[in-house]
Formats: C-alpha cells, structure tokens, sequence
C-alpha cells in the first residue's frame, strides 16, 4: 500500500517503522499491536503519514496520556516555535542540566560587528557559543550555508574577551543545535571545522531525541492534559520542562486550572518523567 509522507514523496506503508515508533513511547507490545491493527482496519491507498500519525496518537492517548505524550515529541518540540525564543531556552535547559552554567540572548562586539547569541554556556572554565536553528516546517534542513556564516561570526567572536560570566571571558567553543536535522554537507563542514552540532537525530547516538528521552527532558509542550493556550502560559512563565512542575502545583494554579485538572495534569507529568 501506498502512503504519502510529509514531504510529497510516496512510499510503501511500513508496519515495522510504525510499530517501533509505537513501542518508543514506552506502550507495552501488547497495546501495539491494538494500536496497529486498528490503524490497518482504517488505512486506504494515498493516505498521508500525518493522518497515520493523527490516528496512532489518539489510540495511544486512549491506552496512556503519557505514552502519546512521548510519541507526540518531536511536534512538541516544534510548538516551542514559531519564533524559536523558547527552544533556545529549552536547549539552555539542557545545557543547565548537564552542570553547565547558562545565558540566554546576548549581544557581544566581535572584532568587527556585534552579534546577538542564542545561548552562551560554561562548564570546566570552558566557554561555548551555541547558535539555534529553529525549523517550523517538518521536513527543513540546516544546509552547509548556515554553519559556514556561523563560523564567521564564532572566529569574529573568539579573538576578543567579553564580559558574560565574569569580566573577561573568552569563547573558545561554537555548537549548532536545530530541531530538524542537518545536510551532510553541512556536518561535513562542521567536522572540518571544529564545529560541534546537535539534531534530532545527529550524532547517532547522543543526538536531542536520545537526549531528551534518556534524561526525561520533556518540553512542557509534550502534555496531552494541556491545551495549547494553557502549554503558551506555561512558557511565558519561563516553565519550559515537564519535570519543572511535578510536585509544583503553583504554576499550573496560576494559568487558572482546577484541581482535578491538575490532577491530571500532575499524574501525566509524574508518569512521563518516570517519578511515579
């Protein structure tokens, strides 16, 4: 059968891709299998993957909020859009994590122009520019262009020090982060170049799904038992992890929820992040 993914391009339904997208939300075989032979009942010629994907959300959603929860991840990270604003926090969030000290949205004076940075870290008295590239559309990619114009700005950047951690830093490190994926000309480059880049799925095995997966850093946009005005609030209150409200009601108090919603929504949270 037929099947037409994101891009335009038509390809062969595949079970087994499906079934280990499924079994990665963390649901048991046995409601995958459910799962998948329901989808096989309501499936046609030409159906497209995102009407696939619809129907395997809400079958998961009804097994477990947090199994779709994890299954409905990369959307979520792309509802830290359009703008980007929040992914950068949401990587300056991971970054903390790892014991690294943080800074969001600077303005440093290279040798010749200034330039705004997304995200500045620090970690064994090693300072690190990190440039996010924000994609809203599924299947974009960072081209070659973006980390050649980057490693301009990093080399204007890295000769001078500047007052960000203390009074004299000095950037010695340049990371690439987008939420889509890179061309292999631009990873390439980036090799060539000393650059460290970070995707959805690069490097292979330490890459932002694996990342967010094996340390339950999930986007507060992940949640099912939030609507998307009440996941937008959250973000305006600089809450940006699921973990950041489990055991923390006051937040979810504040955007005017009930308490059985926050029951709800405190049980999905717990679940999801593995601390129940």
């Amino acid at each position: 059968m037929k099947i037409i993914k994101h891009s335009g391009a038509i390809v062969d339904f595949n079970r087994a891709k499906l079934k280990q997208s499924l079994l990665k939300s963390g649901a048991t075989s046995a409601v995958v299998e459910d799962v998948l032979h329901l989808i096989e009942k309501e499936i046609y010629e030409g159906i497209s993957t995102k009407q696939i994907y619809k129907m395997a959300f809400g079958l998961l959603k009804k097994a477990s909020n947090s199994h779709a929860a994890r299954y409905n991840l990369r959307e979520a990270i792309r509802l830290l859009g359009p703008a980007g604003f929040f992914f950068e926090k949401f990587i300056a969030r991971l970054f903390s994590l790892e014991h690294y000290e943080t800074k969001v949205n600077m303005i440093l004076q290279g040798i010749c122009v200034s330039h705004e940075i997304d995200v500045l870290v620090k970690k064994d008295n090693v300072i690190a520019m990190i440039e996010c590239k924000f994609h809203v559309g599924r299947d974009a990619a960072t081209d070659v262009k973006v980390p050649m114009y980057i490693l301009s700005r990093f080399n204007d950047l890295k000769i001078r020090n500047h007052e960000v951690f203390s009074r004299n830093d000095n950037i010695s490190k340049c990371w690439i982060v987008t939420n889509n994926r890179f061309t292999s000309d631009a990873i390439d480059f980036a090799k060539c170049s000393e650059l460290n880049l970070l995707s959805w799925d690069y490097p292979s095995k330490n890459n932002l799904k694996t990342q967010i997966d094996n340390r339950q850093l999930y986007p507060i946009t992940c949640l099912t038992t939030l609507t998307l005005s009440e996941k937008e609030k959250l973000l305006i209150l600089d809450i940006i992890l699921v973990r950041e409200i489990v055991n923390n009601r006051a937040d979810l108090e504040k955007i005017g929820l009930s308490a059985t919603r926050i029951k709800n929504v405190m049980k999905e949270a717990s679940e999801l992040c593995r601390l129940i």
